[in-house]
């Protein structure tokens, strides 16, 4: 049984300058312990903007190749999301840049429409699993949080369940309590980076990043403040509770249809 070692950057953001995040993310990453699973918050490059026509990278641009030096140089897998132009349209991205220099991405599937979100990117219609030591992980972003239908663990496909945001300290009350639900009800680990600081828009970001394990338990929790800290997922204690506690066999079996 392989434990997971995953840690969580819980930073402020330079207003719209991919380079000046990157530097500044790259100096923590340096510093970080041993690790399996680097963690960055939502729009990592630029700050939660609209403004996807200028700020968005192509798939072969700086940010994605810096992530994938970083995975490299740490022999960790990074993830994070950033504006991405595909085809003619932008996407709110995560990607998934594991150590050999491959990636998968999810593209944010719930986009949040009270910021003008799903007028300026294209929603994801693909849920994505990845794998990292044996371990099963399901990576989603910000506003999925509140859908729990999304991010079913029936029948048992992940290990891990990671959101990454830019969740405003005015609803942190939800960005709380959703995390631990999400965490006992999936059966699984719950991991949720948030960014903390004051945007250019005004907007001040709750930071709270937090893990949890599969029966709701804190294992880690941060609140305004900037913060890295690195976690060790305990592999006995998924199995031994998921032995123990199986409700997921009694879980109502359903298909979700994805436009």
């Amino acid at each position: 049984m392989t434990d997971l070692r995953v840690s969580l950057l819980q930073l402020d953001l330079a207003w719209h300058d991919a380079a000046a995040n990157r530097a500044n993310f790259q100096a923590k990453i340096e510093q970080l312990p041993q690790t399996d699973l680097i963690i960055l918050p939502e729009m990592f490059t630029t700050g939660f903007s609209m403004d996807a026509p200028a700020l968005a990278e192509e798939m072969d641009g700086p940010s994605v190749a810096w992530m994938r030096q970083m995975a490299q140089q740490r022999d960790a897998v990074v993830m994070g999301s950033l504006i991405i132009q595909e085809n003619g349209q932008y996407y709110n991205r995560l990607v998934w840049m594991r150590l050999d220099g491959t990636y998968a991405h999810y593209d944010k599937r719930h986009l949040f429409r009270m910021a003008g979100e799903c007028e300026a990117y294209s929603p994801g219609t693909q849920k994505l699993i990845v794998e990292v030591k044996g371990w099963n992980i399901c990576p989603l972003v910000c506003y999925d949080l509140r859908f729990p239908v999304w991010s079913r663990n029936t029948p048992i496909s992940y290990d891990v369940l990671i959101y990454i945001a830019s969740w405003p300290d005015r609803r942190r009350l939800a960005w709380q309590t959703l995390l631990k639900a999400r965490a006992i009800e999936n059966l699984a680990y719950c991991i949720g980076v948030n960014r903390v600081g004051i945007d250019a828009k005004g907007h001040a970001y709750a930071g709270d990043s937090a893990a949890y394990n599969l029966l709701g338990e804190e294992l880690a929790h941060h609140e305004h403040e900037e913060a890295v800290t690195t976690i060790t997922l305990s592999r006995q204690h998924l199995e031994e509770t998921r032995q123990k506690l199986p409700w997921h066999l009694d879980a109502d079996a359903f298909t979700l249809g994805v436009d």
